[in-house]
């Protein structure tokens, strides 16, 4: 997120929040934070800012009624009377503690944050932070002894690397607000309670959404689905990618049919991505449209994890960025082990 040195972090306080099924507890603060020190409320601002990306936007949703959606709610009684933080925080941190019922959430702390001036489109806004720390790191302090130097060992928190996030911004109240998510850990579908069960919220349905989640389809197809369906070669898969990854950067829009016949080509491959795309949308309560203007900033992102590195046991790795007709497989019977051959006119 740009501009996270004009804001102003208002108040912010600290709650602990177990796990109730191992017996952990929830530990309320009886108190907000003091932050007196302008260093370490500009580390603060920025550990918890930072991670965003203002392009990804979410809404609160509830399966009946918006009015139904318990964070939205709290949310927007602290917008109207900013008196009510220190209570309201605590049902935060309360409902937060029942939804962490899952094996696999861990105990930590839940920051409840007011912003002020967070730069929105040119436009100074209020904004509610939700931010919870379960990572714990060991650090090594240096410090002063008898005249020389003496090492301890602390744990504490990696202010770089921020667990989970949601920043709610105040606007689009009756739409659900406007709300960007963080959520680093637990990422495994049965573990996704910080999104689907505390925060309840969904993308808004808009040219960047689309083109990032269209682009999570093709991943997730190639590795998968057309791995398993049609017996590829990992440079087949890699090919498929460059090929999907160039249709994204090329065009100015997507046409699903388009890239069907132009990516995909095969019918029986086709068919077969037409009916994951159908299992896609399903499982995340999310329907791609056959068209819509692609959002480079979604492309960007993507294109980080879209590996085009063929790893050959552990002693090579070739980076294969087009041309699938220079590449050739095959089988020596006399060393009895597979090979590439590559076809190239200059080295550099």
């Amino acid at each position: 997120m740009t501009g996270i040195d004009a804001v102003t972090l208002e108040k912010a306080i600290v709650h602990k929040v177990g796990n109730p099924t191992r017996g952990e507890a929830l530990q309320l603060s009886p108190n907000t934070l003091t932050l007196n020190d302008e260093i370490v409320r500009g580390l603060l601002t920025r550990y918890f800012l930072a991670p965003f990306n203002e392009h990804d936007v979410y809404h609160f949703t509830h399966i009946s009624d918006l009015e139904l959606n318990d964070v939205y709610q709290y949310a927007k009684k602290i917008f109207d009377d900013p008196g009510s933080f220190q209570k309201v925080a605590a049902f935060l941190a309360q409902l937060l503690y029942q939804k962490s019922t899952h094996a696999r959430v861990k105990e930590g702390e839940l920051y409840v944050v007011l912003f002020d001036k967070l730069l929105v489109e040119g436009e100074e806004k209020k904004a509610l932070g939700l931010f919870k720390s379960e990572t714990k790191e060991t650090f090594l302090k240096v410090f002063s002894h008898a005249g020389g130097w003496e090492l301890a060992a602390e744990d504490g928190i990696n202010i770089n690397k921020l667990d989970k996030g949601c920043l709610i911004i105040r606007e689009n109240e009756a739409e659900g607000y406007k709300v960007l998510v963080v959520d680093t850990t637990n990422k495994q579908n049965d573990t996704q309670y910080w999104i689907s069960e505390f925060l309840q919220v969904q993308p808004y349905t808009d040219s960047y959404h689309h083109t990032n989640q269209a682009l999570g389809l093709c991943k997730l197809f190639i590795e998968k689905e057309y791995a398993e369906k049609f017996e590829v070669s990992k440079s087949d898969q890699i090919d498929l990618l460059n090929k999907s990854m160039d249709y994204f950067k090329s065009k100015e829009q997507f046409n699903l049919q388009e890239f069907a016949d132009e990516v995909i080509h095969h019918p029986d491959v086709v068919d077969s991505f037409m009916d994951y795309k159908r299992h896609f949308e399903a499982n995340r309560n999310y329907v791609i449209d056959e068209e819509f203007d692609i959002h480079l900033a979604a492309v960007k992102k993507q294109q980080k994890v879209f590996k085009s590195v063929l790893k050959l046991d552990k002693n090579f790795h070739v980076y294969i960025h087009g041309r699938r007709d220079l590449l050739e497989r095959g089988y020596d019977e006399t060393v009895g082990k597979k090979y590439y051959k590559l076809y190239f006119d200059e080295e550099a």
